[in-house]
């Protein structure tokens, strides 16, 4: 039996690092706890029912861990109790630790959502990225992409929700919401984050993306303004969205290899939306309206322009 037991400590000690453990030992550290619980402390009440500033840094932890693993609050909670990883990350173990229950997680996020600390979040690691030198402001690409919604009538109002909308891409038709984002043209990092219903066009939202600042200004053809064109060049802003062909005529060979070169730097723009998409499996609405899924994007976002800087920040 002692043999047995070595055996299997041996085995714990010198068990290979799982990728999830890399991961959520890598945010750990690069994640500024402090500035974004001071973001929170205003709107916790510690004193209260015993609360301190481990459980809050607890329910921080466990709302990020909802976000990077697109869980839901029965199902966080359902995790911690399964998974190794989660549990290590959160410094807990299932015997000594009071494990918060799915109603707490619910009300944290409520908390967070109702006075919009996500924006905040945002906010406040942009500031700390820029101070590091990670956000230029010098450039802005615009990008926009389609997040699909539920289009069952299967609830309380028995109907679809009336803040999302139907828009037709290529030869596919979606229902959902649209996420518009303005990133830094050296990095891709995320600096403006605006939403909409699926129907509205990307270029409604164009100015709204944008600082003021910029030099540089990048987009896809839906962008394209042949007034917006001639105001940028005047005031010595580079334009490089994508050249459109007009109506009844093709684009030139020059406007073509243009297009192909701009192409390749507004590419940029597409990874905020691969990490988010692909990374946190973030592909479908999990709440009803705009403004519950627009603090959580703001939540994804800020996580993901961590993440594409993780390597930088932890050297």
């Amino acid at each position: 039996m002692t043999n047995k037991k070595q055996s299997f400590l041996t085995i714990a000690q010198n068990k290979k690092t799982l990728k999830c453990e890399k991961f959520l030992d890598e945010m750990e550290q690069v994640i500024p706890w402090g500035r974004l619980l001071e973001e929170i402390k205003p709107y916790y009440p510690i004193s209260q029912f015993g609360r301190d500033k481990t459980e809050l840094e607890l329910l921080l932890k466990i709302y990020f861990l909802q976000q990077w693993y697109n869980l839901s609050d029965p199902g966080a909670e359902e995790a911690i109790y399964d998974r190794n990883s989660f549990q290590k990350f959160l410094d807990i173990d299932l015997i000594s630790s009071n494990i918060p229950d799915e109603t707490t997680i619910l009300n944290f996020r409520h908390l967070l959502e109702q006075n919009k600390l996500p924006e905040r979040f945002l906010e406040t690691v942009n500031q700390i990225l820029e101070q590091k030198g990670y956000i230029m402001r010098e450039g802005t690409i615009v990008d926009a992409s389609i997040i699909k919604a539920p289009s069952s009538t299967k609830n309380q109002e028995g109907q679809r929700d009336p803040e999302m909308s139907s828009t037709k891409k290529g030869s596919n038709y979606y229902f959902g919401m649209k996420m518009h984002i303005g990133v830094d043209n050296t990095k891709g990092l995320v600096h403006t984050l605006k939403t909409t219903t699926a129907k509205t066009h990307d270029r409604d939202e164009f100015y709204n993306l944008l600082h003021g600042n910029e030099k540089v200004i990048l987009g896809d053809k839906g962008y394209y303004n042949e007034k917006d064109k001639t105001s940028f060049r005047n005031q010595n802003v580079f334009f490089g969205i994508l050249d459109k062909a007009k109506r009844n005529q093709k684009l030139s060979e020059k406007q073509k290899r243009r297009n192909k070169k701009l192409a390749s730097i507004r590419a940029k723009v597409e990874i905020p939306f691969r990490v988010i998409k692909c990374q946190f499996n973030y592909t479908r609405t999990r709440y009803r309206g705009l403004f519950k899924n627009t603090m959580q994007l703001n939540t994804l976002f800020m996580l993901t322009n961590i993440y594409l800087v993780r390597k930088q920040l932890l050297a």
